[in-house]
Parts: structure tokens; sequence; C-alpha cells
């Protein structure tokens, strides 16, 4: 009786892991791996505030898509 109760188990989990679409394999591919270095950056700016100058971040893996790092050294980084 316990092994056959184990076996609904598993299956029951297999059902909802193809229902919801986790298989381990995509959940591997959409894992991001993010440097751990600074760069010198004086302020920020993004699309969706103009030129308003934000507060940086250290790079781009911990800015928003699409803003600019304004480097200090008058240079700057889109982050794509």
């Amino acid at each position: 009786m316990a092994r056959s109760n184990a076996c609904c188990l598993v299956l029951l989990l297999l059902c909802g892991a193809l229902l919801l679409e986790m298989s381990p394999g995509t959940m591997l591919a959409s894992a991001v791996i993010c440097p751990q270095y600074c760069l010198d950056v004086d302020y920020m700016t993004c699309p969706s505030t103009g030129d308003e100058q934000l507060s940086p971040k250290c790079n781009c893996c911990l800015a928003p898509k699409g803003c600019t790092l304004h480097l200090k050294d008058g240079t700057s980084v889109s982050c794509s």
C-alpha cells in the first residue's frame, strides 16, 4: 500500500512539473552569472527617467537593462 501511494505521489509531481513547464534543463539555462567587480561609476541614466542622473550601480549586471553607466573618466557603458 505504501509503495502504491509513493508511486502516485511521484506521478502527481511529474504531471505538475509538466503542467508548469518547470523542467530542470530550462531552470538552469535561465541562471545569470553576475561578475563581482565595480566600475568607477559617477552616475547612471535610464530611458524611463530621461536625463535624470540616478545613483550609480556597480556594473551592468546590477543596473536595469537599457540604462547607461557614466564613468568618472568621462566614458560611458550601455547596459543592454
